[in-house]
């Protein structure tokens, strides 16, 4: 595995490679001091801490011109400014850091990294599997429903109703339970709503829009929405063909 540092700030690169030879010791950790060099580089690296706020190219630019290259990278950016992190968005960039640092989420934001790097490579041995298949029971009649093919979900009077592009789908059962049997592509914003990440066209801190449908966001889940859906958006444009990335 190989871990990058870009940064123009000597001291910056020296402070983050610090924090991480204590936890990789025997993985390989190169610094970059400019997006020019970055790119330039033979051998890309599989994780990389970028900043944004460098002279010439800036990390958002070096990011995109990363993606064209290689889709598969972990991108953490690290910047002293909140404001670009809805840019990450479009470069999937799996997490956004602000500074300065806390010693405490570093590790775990690039244990994570780490983790991810190591899906994604056990996702492409395996990337033709599909998602599980639900079989619920409705009027008597045992019904099998692509999770793919979901929507999303809402829980009404006690039922659980799947919603997908052709029908509408209810039965008795518990949200949490499907929840924990859809995974990572799905999002619950809201204690009475399940959202599938491939329908999202837009959202805002109130409200999810999906394909022909709308969900509601809880105001306390925003944030973790936001993160959860970034992740996604890294695993999406690994796997997307001709690099395509979700609106």
């Amino acid at each position: 595995m190989r871990i990058a540092i870009c940064d123009d700030e000597k001291e910056i690169r020296e402070l983050y490679a610090g924090k991480i030879r204590p936890l990789y010791p025997h993985e390989e950790l190169v610094q970059y001091q400019s997006g020019e060099e970055l790119l330039m580089a033979g051998q890309k690296p599989d994780i990389l801490l970028l900043d944004i706020q460098m002279p010439c190219r800036n990390g958002m630019d070096t990011a995109r011109q990363l993606r064209r290259m290689s889709k598969e990278m972990v991108i953490i950016f690290v910047s002293a400014l909140e404001e670009y992190v809805f840019q990450a968005f479009d470069v999937g960039a799996f997490h956004y850091l602000v500074k300065p640092l806390d010693d405490r989420k570093f590790a775990e934001v690039l244990a994570r990294a780490v983790g991810q790097y190591e899906e994604n490579r056990e996702q492409n041995k395996n990337k033709g599997k599909e998602l599980p298949s639900l079989v619920i029971t409705m009027g008597g009649e045992h019904i099998t429903v692509r999770i793919g093919d979901i929507v999303y979900a809402e829980v009404f009077d006690r039922k659980v109703i799947l919603h997908t592009m052709d029908s509408d789908i209810e039965y008795y059962g518990k949200m949490k339970e499907l929840e924990k049997k859809a995974g990572d592509d799905f999002f619950r914003p809201h204690r009475a709503y399940l959202v599938n990440f491939n329908y999202i066209r837009k959202y805002d801190a109130t409200t999810i829009y999906l394909t022909r449908r709308q969900a509601l966001m809880a105001k306390r889940n925003y944030h973790d929405f936001v993160k959860s859906y970034l992740r996604f958006n890294q695993k999406k444009t690994i796997y997307a063909a001709g690099g395509g990335r979700m609106e």
